[in-house]
C-alpha cells in the first residue's frame, strides 16, 4: 500500500492509559521491545479517575519510582470521610495500612501518564507514539499479527508478535467483535464538574444521602465533583434547567451556592460519563490480549479502575514477559494465565459496586434511603472502614513487580530449556 509506513515490534500495546502505558514500562524494563499507540496527541483530558492506591504506590516503590512519583503535587488521604443523612462516618480507613503508604493519593491522571511514560522512555525497547489511531487488527490464519493506524504523520501498519488491547471500554477489540462481551450492567451515570474551593473549607470526600451521592475531589484550589446520577437521567436533570440543577447542588452543599452561581454558566461546564459495568467472556485469542477497561469496565465506585487496570499491567509483564524476552510467541494457554490470574478480583470488586453499594446510587426504579446499607454496616462494625480500605487500597490479589534479577533469572532458565 503506497504512503503507509511498516514496523515490526515484539509488543503493540493499544492504549496510553494506566494499563497500557504500566505494561509498556514493565515490559521494556524486561527486555522487550514495546510500541504504545494512543490516540490523542497528549493526556490533558479532565474528569478522569484521579486516585492512586496504595497497590500503585507500592508498584512504583519495587520499580524505584515511589519518591520522584510522590514528588508530583497530589493529596493525601489517609481516611476518606462520609457524610451520610445519619450523620458523620469513615468510608475507608487507610491509616492501618502496613507498608511505607498508608494512604491514597489523588493526582491528576495527566500526571500519573505523563510520569509512567516518561519512566518507560528511560528503556531502549519503549516507545510511545501518540495521535496514533488504531482502526483495524490485522489477522492471518486466525490471529492476530499487528494493527493498522492513522497517525499525525499518515498510515502506519504494525506487525506484532502480540497485541495488547489496553484501550478502555470502547475498546477496538470490541467494536470488532473479536472479543465477546459477557455481561453487562449500568448501575448509574455520573455528571463531573469543576468548581472552585471554598476558602478555609474542607468538605468531606463523600457526601450521602436520599436521593443523591457525590464525590469531592479535592485539588487544591479547585474541587472535581462527581454526581450519581440514574441511568440515563442526563436528558431529564437537563430539561428541569441549569438553574435546577445549581440550586438541587446547593441545597446538599450550601457553602458551594454561589461558586456554582459563578462557574457552572452553561451544560458545557458539566461532563455527563455513560457508566458501564461489563467484563469479556474471554480476555484472549491467538496473538491478541485485552486488560483493563477493555477487558472488565468498572464504574467510578471506590475509584478501582486504575488500581485494576495497574494490577492487571504488572500481572501481564511477570507472567509473560520472560517468555517474549526468550524469543517465543505467547501462545493461548499463557495468555490465559493472565485472565485466569485476575479475572476473580475483577468478578469481586463487580460485584460489590452492583450490589453492595447499590442503594448508595439514585436510580430511577428506586426512591433511595437515607439509611444505606453500608452506612449501617460501617456504623455497626467500628473495624470495617479498615477492611474495606484493605479491599480498595491493596486490592483482592495484589500483584508484585518481579525485580529485574528475578526477571533475568527466570529468562536465563527458559533459554537453557
Amino acid at each position: 500500500m503506497p504512503g503507509v509506513s511498516t514496523e515490526s515490534v515484539r509488543v503493540c500495546v493499544i492504549g496510553g492509559g494506566p494499563a497500557g502505558l504500566m505494561t509498556g514500562l514493565l515490559l521494556a524494563r524486561s527486555g522487550v521491545e514495546v510500541l504504545v499507540l494512543e490516540k490523542h496527541p497528549d493526556f490533558l483530558r479532565d474528569f478522569r479517575g484521579d486516585t492512586v492506591h496504595t497497590s500503585t504506590l507500592l508498584a512504583m516503590n519495587e520499580l524505584g519510582l515511589a519518591e520522584e512519583f510522590l514528588a508530583l503535587p497530589h493529596v493525601e488521604l489517609p481516611q476518606l470521610p462520609m457524610a451520610a443523612a445519619t450523620g458523620p462516618v469513615v468510608f475507608a480507613d487507610f491509616s492501618a495500612l502496613p507498608g511505607p503508604f498508608p494512604f491514597v493519593a489523588f493526582m491528576p491522571q495527566w500526571d500519573v501518564l505523563n510520569f509512567l511514560a516518561e519512566a518507560g522512555g528511560r528503556y531502549p525497547g519503549f516507545r510511545l507514539v501518540q495521535e496514533a489511531e488504531v482502526t483495524e487488527l490485522i489477522q492471518r490464519g486466525g490471529a492476530v499479527t499487528g494493527v493498522r493506524a492513522e497517525t499525525a504523520d499518515g498510515p502506519l501498519e504494525v506487525s506484532a508478535d502480540l497485541v495488547i488491547a489496553a484501550d478502555g471500554r470502547h475498546s477496538i477489540v470490541r467494536r470488532s467483535g473479536l472479543l465477546e462481551v459477557a455481561a453487562s450492567a449500568a448501575p448509574m451515570d455520573v455528571l463531573w464538574f469543576r468548581v472552585g474551593k471554598p476558602e478555609g473549607e474542607r468538605l468531606p470526600t463523600v457526601r450521602s444521602g436520599k436521593g443523591f451521592f457525590i464525590v469531592c475531589i479535592d485539588r487544591g484550589d479547585y474541587l472535581q465533583v462527581a454526581y450519581m446520577i440514574p441511568k440515563g437521567g442526563f436528558a431529564t436533570i437537563r430539561a428541569a434547567g441549569l438553574a435546577r440543577f445549581r440550586a438541587d447542588l446547593s441545597g446538599i452543599y450550601p457553602v458551594l451556592a454561589p461558586r456554582l452561581e459563578a462557574e457552572i454558566q452553561d451544560w458545557d461546564d458539566v461532563k455527563p460519563l455513560d457508566v458501564r459495568v461489563d467484563r469479556l467472556r474471554r480476555w484472549y485469542r491467538p496473538g491478541l490480549l485485552a486488560i483493563g477497561d477493555a477487558a472488565h469496565a468498572m464504574s467510578p465506585a471506590g475509584g478501582v479502575g486504575i488500581n485494576l487496570a495497574v494490577q492487571d499491567a504488572i500481572a501481564t509483564a511477570r507472567l509473560l514477559a520472560p517468555i517474549l524476552a526468550a524469543g517465543a510467541t505467547a501462545s493461548t494457554t499463557q495468555l490465559r494465565t493472565v485472565q485466569r490470574r485476575r479475572e476473580f478480583p475483577m468478578r469481586v470488586v463487580q460485584f460489590a459496586q452492583l450490589h453492595l453499594l447499590s442503594d448508595l446510587y439514585p436510580s430511577a426504579g428506586r426512591p433511595g434511603t437515607d439509611k444505606p446499607l453500608l452506612v449501617r454496616l460501617l456504623r455497626r462494625f467500628p473495624r470495617l472502614p479498615r477492611l474495606v480500605a484493605r479491599v480498595i487500597g491493596l486490592g483482592i490479589r495484589p500483584e508484585p513487580v518481579p525485580p529485574a534479577t528475578e526477571t533475568v533469572a527466570t529468562l536465563t532458565k527458559l533459554r537453557e530449556n
